[in-house]
């Protein structure tokens, strides 16, 4: 009898499992309410879009057509395209975008730390920083494009400029942000300055530098496709610009379309990864971050 007091629920159990339950439902009906509302609108402005072009209430010719983009997609990925197959479009594009995503992630996050760290270097190159952020992107497409040829290396660098800035300056302001009490009892303890970047500066930065991939890869993908756009040999900037100087309006569309399933693919896995590098973080914030 003692035994089945102890094991059996109490009423504060009870509750907090009718709490628990209440509160996943109300998440269902939250993901399943935004859904909703994400389909309604695909729906709106394709339907609307597709009944514009059959009434001719919008030009064929310049605005194309769900159907025609449809069917775009239907010859590239069963007859290929004049540089080779999709898939092999899509293979060089996705190249030059995570080499680029990489290295300039890891730069960016050296740098950033580094200057972050030591405030004499980031006075003396502050100047430069700031300089070459501001060069327009275009501009360094074509220099890219006149030093390494039509080849990926071009694409990869620019990728690499604009992603580098985009995780620099928050890996740089998540250092400058971290508890100096931290730091300081780390050298009382007697760790090394190594020792203290490794293992107080990068944690606490590391909610920044997680932060910053989500837009950093997305413009290691542009910078991919806006040199691929101003000169490439193959990749899916290159039959955007097919498309567009052959007037193809539905061709340029289904460039998109893949561009935008690839980021969002991307986008799902950066997600993953953030939810299992910051897993020390409240619930709470975590959800929130997943859900944007």
């Amino acid at each position: 009898m003692a035994a089945e007091t102890l094991t059996r629920p109490g009423p504060a159990d009870t509750d907090e499992a009718t709490a628990a339950r209440a509160a996943r439902s109300r998440r269902r009906n939250r993901r399943l309410l935004i859904l909703g509302a994400q389909v309604l609108i695909v729906v709106v402005v394709i339907g609307g879009w597709q009944l514009g072009a059959e009434r001719g209430w919008l030009d064929k010719f310049t605005y194309g057509s769900p159907s025609g983009v449809v069917s775009q997609l239907k010859t590239w990925f069963s007859q290929g395209t004049a540089t080779g197959s999709i898939w092999h479009n899509i293979a060089v594009t996705m190249q030059e975008t995570v080499l680029g995503f990489l290295i300039g992630t890891v730069a960016g996050v050296v740098l950033g730390i580094l200057l972050g760290r030591f405030r004499a270097l980031a006075d003396v190159a502050a100047p430069f920083i700031k300089a070459g952020n501001s060069i327009p992107r275009v501009v360094l497409g074509s220099i890219f494009i006149m030093w390494f040829g039509l080849g990926p290396s071009g694409k990869v660098a620019l990728a690499v400029v604009l992603v580098f800035f985009s995780v620099f300056f928050n890996a740089f302001q998540g250092t400058r942000e971290v508890d100096r009490n931290f730091i300081a009892n780390a050298r009382i303890l007697g760790a090394s300055e190594w020792r203290v970047t490794t293992q107080v500066v990068l944690p606490s930065a590391m909610t920044w530098i997680v932060a910053s991939l989500h837009a950093a890869f997305g413009f290691a993908l542009i910078g991919a496709i806006v040199g691929e756009v101003l000169g490439a040999q193959a990749g899916l900037g290159q039959l955007i610009e097919q498309a567009q100087e052959n007037f193809n309006a539905n061709g340029v569309y289904a460039g998109i379309i893949i561009i935008a399933a690839l980021a969002l693919i991307a986008e799902f896995l950066i997600t993953r990864f953030e939810m299992r590098v910051l897993r020390w973080r409240p619930s709470e914030l975590s959800g929130d971050a997943a859900g944007l």
